[in-house]
Formats: structure tokens, C-alpha cells, sequence
């Protein structure tokens, strides 16, 4: 068995969850590339890719409100979108890779891939097996245009919806999304402070707002600072946004209980210290949040898929998502003034969310593999 994991570079959530399937093939030795779909397309296709869609999101978000809308009209299983001809263009060059290198098992945990290789297996005849794997707790426009053999999705009260859009219901397998096997693992909250010099005494509240700096960080950060002052330590995961981590240090140099982190790959041992996080409700972060059993409120979403999200964590309890600045001092005073609201939060959190789903996933990956290949190929 061969696996090729294939992601794209439009917000951290796609490649998270590919790294997390990334490191449980390996855990159990199984041969596995990771690869940027679009690094088959044009020089720097990727790298415009992801920054049109920053541009979009963080700049005109009620435009990308509109192609996801326009998307979800014109989405259809019997023909094909604009976005199946993109990703057409660079099918011949990723076949050949994958015929050269001696991959039987795609893994997709976004949309461009599965458009490449639903083409690909149409017009080449290639020995494979292909997983396409969701990361919103939706069906997002142009899913059902794509052939992969099966669909990982969040959750099964999900599966009418993915089957209402076109997909074939013996398609869809509802294992959750993956997230690394760190965020599965609960360490002290003293412990993570300590080793993250943080102040051990005192609640804390993580804010992070996505791999790029997304959302309105610094108006909830001053709304915080206003409300509680040195009451409390506030922690801002600024991702990879200079421009906001700048603006907030200098902003807070001389307050000794707000930490600005730069990009870091110890998300999971924040989220262990803090007692409350908001961010926006990627479908990633908040899998990861809630994997942690983490007191969540979700702030500022990208119009579409992430407007299903929040949807989806709050009609479960999992989450507060106020509307504005002030409702969100309120849902902070609600969650730190009210253990049994954060405790009936995390048991919500418990029924909905497995933390362990990648190793599922891998499971269900192998025992398939096992199915269709016999052990001469």
C-alpha cells in the first residue's frame, strides 16, 4: 500500500487535517506522501490561489458570500462547474506522478483534488482506490460533481444533507474530522501553562483567529482587556498575519498578562491552559477545540461553509457564537461565571466529536485497501 495525501493551500484547515492522516498512516508504517494538488498546476498557482482567497475572505467576505452562494445554485451531479475545468488542466501531469511513483490509495481532504482525479479516473485507466475527506460540517458546493469511492464526513446527522446534494448514500461514511492525536491527549492545565510560561494562577482565555490571522482579533483582545483588565491572562494566536501580531505587541507591551504568539505548533498545549477559546469557526479549529473539550465561543465566520459550521456547534451546545463585540463580553462572562454551562459544553463536545477519527479513518482506509487488492498487487 502507497498513499498520496493531496491538500490545498486555502486556509490551514485542508492541510491540518491531511497532516493528521499524514502521521497515522505512518504510525502504523504505511509508505505516505503529502503533496499541494496545485503544485501539478501552473509556477506559483498555488501561491495565488491562497492568496486570492485571503484577499477575498478577509477584504470583501460578502463576495465570497455570493461565488459560495452562486456555487450551491449552480452545484449539480449531472454536469460540470468551472471549477471541474480548473482542475482538469493539471490532471495529466498529477496522473503521471502517481503512475510513476506507484500510488493505489488517494486521500483528499479538498475539493480540487477529487476534481482531478474524478477526471483522471474517467480518462486513464488508473489502479487506484480514492477518499475524499469532508472538512466542514457541510456539504460545500461541487462535492457531487466529484467520484471518489468514498466520501469521509463529520457526522451522520450530516449524511442527508451530502446524499440531498447527489452523492450516493453507500458513499458516505461518517467517521468525524481528522485532527493529529495530540488534540485527543488532555494535560494538566498548571503542566501546559508552566511549560508555555504562562501565569499558572487565574483563568485564561485563548484566542486564536486561523492559520492566517483571520477575524477581528484586536477589537474582541481591547474588549477583553476593558471588561476584566489584569484579571485575567488573555493569549492571541495571531497565525501567519504579521501585520496583526505587530499591531497587537505594540499595542500591549506594557500589559504583562496578554501574550501575542506568533505561527505555532503547539495549538494543542494552548488550548490545554486556557479555559475558554474563541476563534472562528473553521472546520479544523473548532474540531480540535471541542476534541480537547474546550469551552468554545466562535467568532466572525467566512460566509458559507463556516456560517454552517457555527450552525452546526451551536444547535449541538457546543458553542456560544454571539453576533457582535458586546455579545461577546457577555458569552465570556457567561462561560467563566458558570462551571456547569462549560461542563454541560464539554459533554456536548463528548456526543458529538470523536477525537481519535484520523485513526478511524486509517482503519477504514486499510480494511478497504485490504478488500480491493489482493496481497500480489
Amino acid at each position: 500500500m502507497k498513499v498520496l495525501i493531496l491538500s490545498c493551500n486555502t486556509g490551514g484547515g485542508h492541510n491540518a487535517a491531511g497532516r493528521a492522516l499524514y502521521e497515522e498512516f505512518h504510525r502504523r508504517g504505511i509508505e505516505c506522501e503529502f503533496l499541494d494538488t496545485l503544485s501539478f498546476a501552473r509556477p506559483k498557482a498555488s501561491k495565488k490561489a491562497s492568496s486570492i482567497y485571503v484577499n477575498i475572505t478577509t477584504k470583501v467576505p460578502k463576495l465570497f458570500q455570493f461565488f459560495y452562494n452562486a456555487g450551491q445554485w449552480i452545484s449539480s451531479p449531472h454536469r460540470k462547474s468551472v471549477v471541474y475545468a480548473f482542475n482538469c488542466k493539471y490532471a495529466a501531469k498529477l496522473g503521471d506522478y502517481i503512475e510513476e511513483h506507484q500510488f493505489d490509495t488517494i486521500v483528499m481532504p479538498h475539493l480540487f483534488p477529487a476534481e482531478a482525479l474524478t477526471y483522471l479516473k474517467k480518462n486513464r485507466s488508473l489502479h487506484i482506490r480514492t477518499y475524499a475527506v469532508a472538512t466542514d460540517y457541510t456539504c460545500i458546493p461541487f462535492w457531487e460533481e466529484t467520484n471518489p469511492d468514498y466520501f469521509i464526513i463529520p457526522h451522520r446527522e450530516l449524511m442527508r444533507e451530502f446524499y440531498r446534494a447527489g452523492i450516493p448514500h453507500e458513499k458516505l461514511i461518517p467517521l468525524g474530522i481528522p485532527v493529529q492525536r495530540t488534540f485527543g491527549v488532555h494535560r494538566n492545565q498548571a503542566e501546559a501553562r508552566q511549560t508555555l510560561g504562562l501565569p499558572e494562577d487565574g483563568k485564561m482565555i485563548l484566542i486564536m483567529s486561523g492559520s492566517m490571522g483571520f477575524g477581528h482579533i484586536g477589537k474582541i483582545a481591547s474588549a477583553l482587556k476593558k471588561e476584566y483588565g489584569t484579571r485575567l491572562t488573555l493569549v492571541i494566536l495571531c497565525g501567519s498575519n504579521q501585520k496583526v501580531r505587530e499591531q497587537l505587541q505594540q499595542k500591549y507591551a506594557q500589559s504583562p498578562n496578554i501574550f501575542i504568539v506568533d505561527y505555532t505548533d503547539q495549538v494543542s498545549l494552548y488550548m490545554d491552559a486556557a479555559d475558554i477559546l474563541l476563534t472562528k469557526p473553521g472546520g479544523l479549529t473548532s474540531t480540535e477545540a471541542a476534541a480537547k473539550r474546550l469551552p468554545l465561543i466562535l467568532t466572525a465566520p467566512i460566509p458559507g461553509c463556516e456560517t454552517k459550521n457555527s450552525a452546526f456547534y451551536t444547535r449541538h451546545n457546543m458553542a456560544l457564537a454571539p453576533d457582535n463585540t458586546g455579545d461577546y463580553l457577555q458569552a465570556v462572562r457567561t462561560l467563566l461565571d458558570d462551571e456547569s454551562i462549560r461542563e454541560q459544553m464539554r459533554n456536548a463536545q463528548a456526543l458529538y466529536v470523536n477525537p481519535f477519527s484520523a485513526s478511524m479513518i486509517c482503519e477504514f482506509i486499510l480494511e478497504d485497501y485490504n478488500k480491493n487488492f489482493s496481497p500480489e498487487e
